[in-house]
């Protein structure tokens, strides 16, 4: 169950992180990705600054939609 979790907490991160950032997103497999290495990121930047989430749904989208903007800013600043 934790995997779907991760799943679907990824995807609707992805997903918010492109609308977020002005883009379409890269499609539904690529936001998966992206919000779930942008949870990694997010909670990794989070607990820099002391911050923690919880555990919670909210909390956790929160950290992968933080961290997925964050990797989406960092990628096309490359890319340019």
């Amino acid at each position: 169950m934790t995997f779907i979790y991760f799943i679907i907490i990824g995807a609707i991160a992805g997903w918010l992180a492109g609308k977020i950032m002005k883009g379409g997103g890269f499609g539904l497999v690529m936001n998966m990705v992206l919000g779930i290495i942008g949870g990694v990121v997010g909670g990794w930047v989070f607990s820099l600054f002391g911050l923690s989430t919880d555990g919670g749904l909210i909390g956790s989208l929160i950290t992968s939609v933080a961290g997925a903007v964050i990797i989406l800013y960092i990628g096309r600043l490359i890319k340019k």
